[in-house]
């Protein structure tokens, strides 16, 4: 089976190379960027207004290998490709949790972009904290708090 993805916009943002930038939303709290929705796709915005935050799907552009054991950020150990959220995924598609702050036309203005800039979006949906959030989870090895996430930059080891 062959699947093929077309990109429905562009996320700009402030940051322009994947070394130094935040590693997660959490880091990049007071970060604002623009989603650029392609015309075709701008319907598609309808009522999304009402909605605080949004979930953001994009390809991993500048993702060249992939590797199915990886050293995470927050770690010193490798560990499954499935079990991070490593760009070198079998399919380099990212995800974020932003906020949504407005909806001008076909752009939408999101603050806590932890995506560089130029990346291809996929696809946009809505976060809803009754479905979404999960308040009995596990977090497996990962064991940072949220301040040492929000403190953490990336460097070159995905690229």
């Amino acid at each position: 089976m062959n699947i093929e993805l077309t990109p429905i916009g562009l996320i700009h943002s402030p940051i322009d190379n994947p070394q130094n930038a935040p590693i997660q939303p959490k880091g990049a709290t007071s970060l604002r960027g623009t989603v650029e929705i392609y015309p075709d796709y701008t319907e598609g915005l309808a009522d999304l207004s009402g909605f605080s935050h949004i979930i953001l799907l994009y390809h991993f552009h500048l993702s060249t290998r992939t590797e199915l054991v990886v050293t995470p950020f927050m770690d010193t150990c490798k560990r499954g490709v499935f079990a991070t959220r490593s760009p070198l995924r079998p399919n380099h598609i990212g995800l974020s949790i932003v906020e949504l702050l407005a909806v001008e036309n076909n752009r939408l203005i999101v603050q806590g972009i932890d995506i560089v800039d130029s990346t291809p979006l996929l696809d946009v949906k809505p976060y809803i904290h009754n479905f979404d959030s999960v308040e009995q989870s596990r977090s497996g090895w990962m064991k940072a708090d949220v301040a040492q996430v929000a403190e953490k930059r990336s460097d070159n080891r995905f690229l």
